[in-house]
């Protein structure tokens, strides 16, 4: 079971810069999509299947299409798959609208019907990765799960000055502690969706916005360095997550 192996642990002011900037830009101006408006694990997860490699542009007719067609699991569930895959197909990465059917089928056969709210259930369903399941328990379930998407492992790479595009093992758990570690509690749904737009809007793959970006004075990849913020060996202290040892029966 893929699990976070790290736990982070961060200084202040970094954290408060880090939470509060996001915050009040995505309340100013985060993104209307229609997904943000349901709390339906169902929606959500077609959502995030649908968004897999392809742009919010291009997914939002085709979310609205699905929908219509397949309004719950259980109709998605009865496909037929190719029906499917002709809403699904045109947006590439064709494996998607057979991820959505095999999941739908799998909830009613194995679950009865019931959408799975913990980790490990959703683990096990077919095709769902770590990412879709923070996503699902965050937007659906509220939990304060972490997520890392290509947008949230840029953003949160280059404020903490993690090389996130460094595919080791190691590099990749301490993104993930990061990205756990920068919920604010009770607030996970909220902020994970402001993560996202931030990179998705502001601090770009290409030329990002780190004039006009909130996060500009405490971001290790900024220009403002006087107050010593971009250390991020001083900022963050990564340490192993305790594993949970079952307790033994007694015996009397």
């Amino acid at each position: 079971m893929k699990r976070i192996k790290y736990q982070a642990t961060i200084a202040m002011p970094a954290l408060s810069i880090f939470r509060d900037g996001i915050l009040e830009w995505y309340r100013r101006e985060g993104r209307d999509l229609p997904w943000r408006h349901t709390r339906d694990p169902y929606n959500i997860l077609v959502s995030e299947i649908l968004l897999h490699q392809t742009t919010v542009r291009s997914v939002l007719p085709v979310y609205q299409q699905f929908l219509e067609r397949f309004p719950t699991i259980e109709a998605c569930a009865e496909g037929p798959l190719a029906a499917i895959k002709e809403i699904t197909d045109p947006l590439g990465y064709k494996v998607r609208g057979s991820w959505i059917y095999e999941i739908c089928r799998y909830i009613v056969t194995e679950c009865q019907g019931v959408f799975p709210d913990t980790l490990d259930a959703l683990l096990a369903l077919p095709g769902v990765g770590r990412y879709t399941a923070g996503a699902v328990l965050s937007f659906a379930f509220e939990q304060d799960a972490p997520i890392l998407d290509t947008n949230v492992n840029r953003l949160v790479g280059r404020f903490f000055g993690v090389d996130y595009r460094d595919q080791r093992a190691e590099i990749r758990h301490e993104l993930w502690a990061l990205a756990e570690a920068v919920i604010p509690l009770g607030q996970g749904a909220e902020f994970n969706q402001a993560l996202m737009d931030m990179g998705a809007l502001v601090c770009t793959a290409k030329k990002p916005l780190c004039l006009t970006c909130p996060l500009y004075r405490g971001c290790a990849m900024g220009q403002s360095a006087d107050d010593g913020l971009r250390a991020a060996e001083t900022r963050v202290r990564y340490t192993p997550r305790e594993k949970k040892t079952p307790k033994k029966e007694s015996l009397a």
